[in-house]
């Protein structure tokens, strides 16, 4: 089946690559352990990064891992967003590869499986120090194929203002669906919303409503027992109080409705708030952990995004194990993560002051040890599709819940077969 799928993102890849054309620099991307003028051996990295604090993120931990030893130079390549998984393939297909790939999380499993990464397993790298969720979507039976980079994932944000205006107590750790309910129904008033997310169809949207799912007890596989977050999905959004529009927002979009004030409170991550604080910079809101489904539940799962790192299989890996090495230490990690944003995905950094003083952050922290990857599966794209047409059918009443878990458990079924 791997040969299958792999021959058939090869011929789409070369079609796409005679019809578009290979972005410019790729083919001085490839390394094959060469040599620079000063002797070192050269490490080459892809990523997509595109912001100024993104780009002067990576230029830092280049300059450091560079000053740090006399026997390699790094350096790195950007690839765009939209194109990274193409170009990866015809990379694949021509030899012009670099020595470390920086992507999104949910799509290493695929290139696992297409034989993309080599194993690292031996390694001299903290495996055990990183948080379980990041880690286990770098892995592929029990084997290590690279380390999480970053790692986010959404909680709860919440307007305060809103709050004390209605004389209802803030959402806390302790929330359960019902409290949750009751508040967003409370403050849907005056063309206010109680409740919004992203649940557009795509794996963004997946990427919002998969944490429902998981918290009712069910799982991407296994949907019918998470059937009572399809329940809630639909009464909220026939009360009113969990926005139609959803099926629509991207979590831009949402977070654009928070702070004019159309929502209450909001499923989003940490992206959003040097946009808030930019903004409105006035805005009294709080962020705490998505609600968990009774009291006698543990925290609700949130799912994981960001970035792993990857080291492309080679005949000499030395020098991606040696940056991965570098990337591994503690101080070196924070400082990339300040200057990038995001959460550092080992147990050790996440717990740096610069995020566990503020309240806003710390409490992204907590949602985090509860979070997990989309998957991981090679097939996730499919999977994605399956689960959240079965959400947009929930929350537009297009199905009962009932017949939207069956439909989506069959969907799921199908995808899952043809990984056999």
């Amino acid at each position: 089946m791997r040969k299958k799928i792999v021959s058939a993102l090869l011929c789409l890849a070369m079609v796409a690559g005679l019809v578009t054309g290979c972005s410019g620099g790729n083919s001085s991307s490839s390394s094959d352990n060469k040599k620079d003028s000063g002797g070192k051996e050269e490490v080459v990295i892809w990523d997509y990064f595109e912001t100024d604090a993104q780009k002067k993120m990576m230029e830092d931990i280049l300059e450091g891992f560079n000053s740090s030893q006399d026997e390699y130079e790094a350096s790195h390549v950007y690839v765009p967003f939209a194109d990274y998984e193409k170009q990866l393939t015809l990379g694949m297909a021509s030899g012009e590869l670099p020595d470390l790939v920086i992507l999104d999380g949910c799509g290493m499993a695929s290139f696992i499986q297409m034989d993309l990464f080599g194993d690292v397993s031996d390694a001299d790298i903290a495996w055990d120090e990183y948080l379980e969720g990041p880690m286990a979507s770098t892995m592929a039976d029990g084997k290590h194929y690279g380390i999480p980079f970053a790692t986010n994932c959404t909680a709860l944000f919440y307007n305060k203002d809103m709050f004390d205006a209605a004389g209802i107590e803030y959402p806390n750790t302790d929330t359960t669906w019902e409290e949750f309910r009751e508040m967003a129904k409370a403050l849907t008033k005056d063309g206010v919303a109680g409740f919004g997310n992203a649940a557009t169809g795509t794996d963004e949207g997946t990427f919002q409503c998969l944490q429902w799912l998981y918290t009712a007890g069910g799982d991407y596989q296994n949907i019918g027992d998470g059937i009572d977050a399809y329940k809630l999905m639909q009464e909220m959004v026939s009360e009113g109080s969990w926005s139609k529009d959803c099926v629509n927002w991207t979590q831009s979009d949402v977070n654009n409705n928070f702070v004019a004030g159309n929502l209450a409170m909001q499923q989003n991550g940490p992206w959003q708030i040097p946009g808030i604080e930019k903004d409105a910079p006035d805005l009294n809101y709080g962020v705490t952990v998505l609600p968990k489904k009774d009291a006698n539940s543990e925290q609700a799962t949130s799912i994981l995004g960001g970035e792993n790192m990857g080291a492309v299989k080679k005949d000499n890996m030395d020098g991606a194990i040696a940056f991965m090495k570098y990337y591994d230490q503690t101080d070196v990690m924070v400082n990339a993560m300040k200057e990038y944003g995001s959460f550092p995905p080992k147990t050790e950094a996440a717990q740096d002051s610069y995020w566990t003083d503020d309240p806003i952050q710390k409490e992204f922290i907590q949602q985090l040890t509860t979070s997990i990857p989309r998957g991981p599966s090679a097939s996730w794209p499919e999977y994605s599709d399956a689960i959240q047409t079965g959400f947009q059918e929930v929350m537009t009443s297009a199905k009962t819940p009932e017949k939207a878990a069956e439909d989506t458990q069959a969907a799921v079924d199908k995808v899952k077969a043809s990984e056999k």
